[in-house]
Formats: structure tokens, C-alpha cells, sequence
């Protein structure tokens, strides 16, 4: 495994504010396992992790992410915590991928109903360690992919978290529901063993998805 960090004149030239420490992995078991790590030993909040490959990569509900080696961007970001983080980590993605992407409820990035990418937060160490990955030359069967440089894609993504994570909850929310592919269609949401299928309506005040009426703080949505 082999780690190395980014010059610091690469961070000069970074559009993103932060110009905080980047790691990159030519292969490790998962960013965000790396990323706990680094924030355990005193990562600054905007710390960055970068691998080429991934060989225990996982989405929500313990899903595993897939990817051949260099066709995907996978990052991990050590943040302070923030209830609306992967929220706000969506909006961040979808600007930095496109216009064409659209953000399903609760982590996903889509083009055309196609996976794109993801988004998994988890809190550890203190921290929120907000994990994403885009497909960029490959994809599964089904998926979406970007095509596009990983540096250049990094460079849009640091520089949109950077915008978007510190930004006013309702100014997060307004821009979310802008890019929904979720809100104002029938869904199914599964939550353990339970389904609901309604109207997904509107996002709550903390990212909750309602559903006629009724309001889920988590679960895995299927646009019907």
C-alpha cells in the first residue's frame, strides 16, 4: 500500500479554498477507513483521501463499491459533523459532475435514472467522514459513468464541498430539492423489513423524506 502526499504546490494551485492536507492511496481497503484513521491522529476538517483502487469499498447498509482500478474517483473528506452533510455532499456532486445529475433521495448520484455515484457519511473519531464515488471510465451494468479526468473532477468536487458544506441549511435544502430526481413521484421505501410506497413530497428540515405525510430518516428509496 502505498501512500504519498500531494505537493504543496498542487495545493497552490487547487481551486478549492481549504489547500489542506491530501493523501493518496494507490490501493487501500477503503478511503473511509483511512480517513477515520487520519482523523484518530489529528486530521484538520477538510483533510482529503484519494485512492486509485479500493478492495473493501462499501456504500450504505454495508453494499459493496466496486470499482476496476483508476475508472473511478474515490475520495473520502474528514469534516465537522453537520446533519445535513450528505445533502450537502450531493449538491456538491451533482455541480461538480454536471448538469445532467440528478440526487436521489437519500445518496445517490443519477443520470438519466442511471447510477452515477454515491455518498456515504459516517461519524467516527469525532468527525463526519463523508465518503463519494463517481464512476468516471467504467461502470456496471446499468450505471452511468462521467468519462472525465479524476484530477479535474477532484479539483470541481474539493472546491463545490467547500461550498456547500458550510452553507445555510435552508440554502442546502433549496438547491437539493432543485436537483431531486426523487420529489414528486411515486416511491418505495424500505426501511428493514418494512415498505411504504406514496408521493415523495418534500424534504423535512433535517433531510427527512416525506412520504404522504409520513417523514423517514433513512431507508432505500426505489423510484416507481
Amino acid at each position: 500500500m502505498t501512500v504519498y502526499d500531494i505537493s504543496q504546490e498542487a495545493l497552490e494551485m487547487a481551486t478549492w479554498r481549504w489547500a489542506k492536507p491530501v493523501k493518496f492511496y494507490e490501493v487501500t481497503d477503503s478511503t473511509n477507513d483511512r480517513a477515520v484513521e487520519w482523523a484518530r491522529a489529528g486530521a484538520k476538517s477538510g483533510s482529503i483521501v484519494v485512492a486509485d483502487h479500493q478492495t473493501a469499498g462499501r456504500g450504505r447498509l454495508d453494499r459493496r463499491w466496486e470499482a476496476p482500478p483508476g475508472t473511478a474517483l474515490l475520495v473520502s473528506f474528514v469534516l465537522e459533523r453537520n446533519p445535513l452533510l450528505s445533502l450537502a455532499a450531493g449538491v456538491a456532486a451533482a455541480q461538480a459532475c454536471g448538469p445532467s445529475v440528478r440526487l436521489k433521495w437519500p445518496n445517490d448520484l443519477l443520470v438519466d435514472e442511471r447510477k452515477l455515484g454515491g455518498i456515504l457519511v459516517e461519524t467516527k473519531a469525532d468527525r463526519a467522514i463523508c465518503g463519494i464515488g463517481i464512476n468516471l471510465t467504467s461502470a456496471p451494468e446499468g450505471a452511468a459513468m462521467l468519462d472525465q479526468p479524476r484530477d479535474a473532477v477532484l479539483d470541481r468536487l474539493a472546491a463545490a464541498m467547500d461550498e456547500w458544506v458550510g452553507a445555510p441549511p435552508e440554502q442546502i435544502l433549496k438547491r437539493w430539492r432543485e436537483l431531486s430526481a426523487t420529489l414528486g413521484r411515486r416511491v418505495r421505501i424500505d426501511v428493514g423489513s418494512k415498505s411504504t410506497e406514496g408521493l415523495a413530497e418534500d424534504l423535512g428540515p433535517k433531510g427527512e423524506l416525506i412520504v404522504d405525510g409520513f417523514a423517514f430518516v433513512a431507508g432505500s428509496v426505489t423510484h416507481l
